[in-house]
């Protein structure tokens, strides 16, 4: 009764508002800049490429938080590492050199995929509070093995996908709990891409050798295979250390839907795909889809979710996220979300026609009053509600997490979080390559047979 409720007071809303432009979000509340001394975090940075660049940037931004420590096996990244935060920044191409220091408080691993089960866990021992990226795993076996670290070590984890974090998520959040769309039945979502750097062809230093590399130190645990600098700068293309399409975006996806939805996975995934354009010697799709079937929660009905992605769109980059219901439509991007609703056709059409004309009356008259106007679905009374200018989500999710290692609170994005995130999203990588469906419960977040049809 009181979801009904709830659903009735914002329809209400909806119908009053007028078309005037978008609504600004309200950001988190600004940290306060002075910070005593003992709630200072040092952190160190495992893996300064791309987005470990990015996750450094915007953690440093935080008030009370100093870089101390930089692991990269490649030493220009050591090297433009101290260039950026100074000589006093302890760089090592080896981890665990880091791990044994007594002054490092978090640690950020933004490796490839194939480093981040064994950092998390190392670091987690080693009393050491842990930011992982997506996925938090590259094989399913080593997800229980985290969160199992994490229940251990009483460290704080958090998966680097900022979602759960964003004010724009939190609005979606917001407005489907109040009914906006009616019941869900579909989630959709695709992502384009149509340039070098979006198909993953990273540009590779001139310097790059068996001097400046730590080979041995990147393979790990991987296939041993001979030197070769393309396999390290552009490590996202092979499945010996990454995870494909599925885990670098369909994570992301996941990780957004379970948040919106308080979801906690699918119970069957396929998919299909294939390397279409960028023949370039990787061993992973460049187009792929996925489709699953989520069963009904106490918080979602039963719903079909459908995710593309191209590298070799020719449109251009462009992508979206839609939670799709009979009275309304959720479109989410990275600064808005956007709510849809348009009215039913309010006559039954020719499909009457045929009847006469006594018998025609009597049906619209019916038909009207199963399917009264509705003023609040008006067309072209789209809602639009949009983030501050310059909004980053990624500094909201630092300030998570660096608020739960001072207050030691749990986050949102926890090691569990992350594997029902990361499984759902590698699933797809199985279907795809075993060239079947892939069952999934999402309670021991394991395989399982293919489920039946929900």
């Amino acid at each position: 009764m009181s979801t009904r409720r709830s659903r009735r007071e914002f329809l209400k809303a909806a119908a009053g508002a007028t078309a005037t432009g978008p609504t600004l979000l309200r950001a988190q509340t600004p940290p306060t800049q002075t910070v005593p001394p003992n709630e200072r975090i040092r952190i160190a940075t495992f893996g300064m490429g791309i987005r470990g660049q990015q996750d450094t940037r915007a953690a440093v931004r935080a008030p009370g938080i100093e870089l101390a420590a930089v692991a990269d096996v490649y030493d220009g990244r050591l090297t433009l590492s101290k260039e950026i935060w100074g000589d006093r920044v302890l760089t090592t191409r080896d981890y665990r050199e880091i791990l044994a220091r007594r002054d490092i408080d978090a640690v950020i691993i933004a490796t490839p995929d194939h480093w981040h089960a064994q950092m998390a866990i190392d670091a987690m021992k080693a009393g050491k509070d842990v930011y992982v990226e997506k996925p938090m795993v590259q094989e399913l076996d080593e997800g229980l093995r985290v969160i199992d670290a994490a229940r251990q070590t009483n460290r704080i984890l958090q998966v680097g996908s900022q979602h759960t974090s964003s004010i724009v998520y939190a609005k979606a959040k917001e407005l489907f709990r109040a009914g906006a769309i009616g019941e869900l039945n579909l989630v959709e979502a695709w992502i384009n891409r149509n340039s070098v750097l979006g198909a993953w062809q990273y540009s590779i230093p001139p310097d790059a050798s068996r001097e400046t590399i730590d080979w041995d130190r990147f393979i790990g645990r991987a296939p041993k295979r001979p030197f070769d600098p393309v396999r390290l700068f552009r490590w996202r293309n092979y499945r010996d250390y990454g995870t494909g399409i599925p885990g670098d975006l369909f994570v992301h996806l996941f990780t957004g839907i379970h948040f919106v939805l308080d979801a906690l996975g699918p119970t069957r995934a396929i998919a299909m795909g294939g390397l279409r354009h960028w023949n370039d010697g990787r061993d992973v799709p460049d187009v792929m889809l996925a489709m699953y079937d989520y069963p009904k929660t106490a918080t979602h009905p039963a719903f079909t979710l459908s995710l593309k992605v191209n590298f070799a769109e020719g449109a251009g980059d462009n992508s979206t996220f839609r939670f799709v219901g009979p009275e309304g439509v959720l479109t989410i991007g990275d600064n808005a979300v956007t709510l849809a609703r348009r009215p039913r056709t309010k006559e039954p059409g020719h499909t009457a026609d045929t009847f006469a004309k006594a018998t025609q009356e009597a049906f619209v008259k019916d038909y009207r009053a199963k399917y009264p106007d509705r003023p609040e679905l008006r067309p072209g009374n789209d809602d639009v509600y949009s983030a501050p200018a310059r909004y980053n989500s990624t500094e909201d999710h630092f300030e998570t997490f660096f608020n739960a290692v001072r207050s030691r609170r749990p986050v949102v994005e926890n090691a569990t979080f992350g594997l029902r995130a990361a499984g759902p999203a590698l699933l797809a990588n199985h279907s795809l390559f075993e060239g079947r469906p892939i069952g999934w419960n999402a309670n021991t977040m394991t395989r399982t047979s293919v489920a039946s049809h929900e």
